[in-house]
């Protein structure tokens, strides 16, 4: 998995991810309206909607926030709109990143995400001033259930499927997919019995950079501020993180 996706097993093993439910359950919601957004408004015909509702409740978000969240979607509640931006730059060490937000103002999350690239020694860039070194991917997050590597691995040898991150500590694993199959491969994958917990359009970088030990902090606190932003909805970077490194941070 992506040096990120290590730090974040890490630190749900250690015990080190902060409750903070209220940003949590505004990250949750942007997502549900979203995805209500792009779709159906009934979960069980929108698969994005279902993930995002599965989401919020293994969270405890209640299921009041849930509907509001959904008929926020239509405008039911006169609220702003939400749109979907995709955001680029350089952090420390020379690293790229991918930022998708969800913003009722563009304006401001664009100003407050410059000052975290800038505070954390990057910056952030114009489209397409990093896109070039990821390449587009399916991102499926799975289950791992009873099965080790090779069992899942084979599991989920289907068409379309590039790779798959098996995490024995988490107990989910990522399968990335060619970007149109991502839809088949779900299909595929539930036809297995494999559970998946969430799907999403993604990147995976073509070439990654190697933090150095002293250099791994720094990168970790830069890519940590930008989830914990309450416009960031996801984080992709070229960073390929040491697990030792990882550990002693931990």
């Amino acid at each position: 998995m992506s040096g990120h996706s290590k730090w974040h097993n890490i630190k749900l093993k250690k015990g080190k991810v902060d409750a903070q439910r209220g940003a949590l359950f505004t990250k949750l919601s942007k997502e549900i309206i979203l995805a209500a957004k792009g779709g159906s408004p009934d979960p069980e015909a929108n698969y994005r909607l279902k993930m995002a509702v599965e989401k919020a409740r293994e969270n405890n978000m209640p299921q009041d926030n849930i509907k509001r969240a959904i008929g926020r979607a239509s405008g039911a509640d006169g609220a702003k709109d939400i749109e979907e931006i995709r955001y680029e730059g350089y952090g420390p060490a020379g690293i790229a990143a991918i930022v998708d937000a969800a913003t009722d103002n563009r304006n401001r999350t664009a100003a407050e995400l410059r000052f975290l690239f800038s505070r954390h020694g990057g910056a952030l860039g114009e489209t397409g001033s990093v896109a070039w070194i990821f390449e587009p991917r399916g991102l499926l997050e799975v289950e791992n259930g009873k099965l080790d590597e090779e069992a899942l691995t084979e599991a989920a040898l289907v068409d379309g499927v590039v790779d798959v991150h098996f995490d024995a500590d988490g107990g989910r694993s990522e399968i990335v997919t060619e970007p149109g199959e991502l839809a088949a491969v779900r299909e595929e994958l539930n036809a297995k019995g494999l559970r998946v917990t969430s799907l999403v359009l993604g990147v995976e970088p073509k070439q990654v950079v190697a933090p150095t030990a002293d250099q791994t902090r720094a990168v970790v606190e830069f890519l940590d501020a930008l989830e914990e932003h309450e416009d960031v909805q996801r984080v992709f970077s070229n960073a390929e993180l040491d697990a030792a490194a990882l550990e002693a941070l931990a």
